[in-house]
């Protein structure tokens, strides 16, 4: 997993998972505390997540409300669309563009 960016914008690449979850922490963190305004959260270069990884975004989600601040994720890859809407997490984080239903791939 690579991490790259500034406190407005970051830029997740790789996987996110157990493994990586506890730098990704670190960076989301760091990013949401030395910042103002929306984090937005690329994750046009990410090649998946598990459920560890998504503990670490919906994380991040929750202390950007605290700081005031907005997570948005943008670029969120197909496959972990449908886990957003599966798990209806989608309706909770914001996604830039939003997701289209029929836009998803079937499963």
């Amino acid at each position: 997993m690579h991490i790259r960016g500034d406190h407005t914008e970051l830029v997740v690449g790789g996987r996110l998972d157990v493994r990586s979850a506890a730098d990704a922490r670190t960076a989301l963190h760091s990013a949401l505390d030395d910042g103002a305004g929306d984090l937005v959260l690329d994750l046009t270069e990410l090649d998946s997540w598990d459920a560890t990884g998504l503990g670490v975004i919906m994380g991040a989600h929750r202390r950007a409300g605290r700081a005031g601040r907005r997570l948005v994720l943008r670029g969120v890859p197909p496959q972990m669309q449908r886990l957003l809407v599966a798990t209806r997490l989608h309706r909770i984080l914001a996604i830039e563009g939003g997701l289209a239903a029929d836009s998803l791939p079937r499963v």
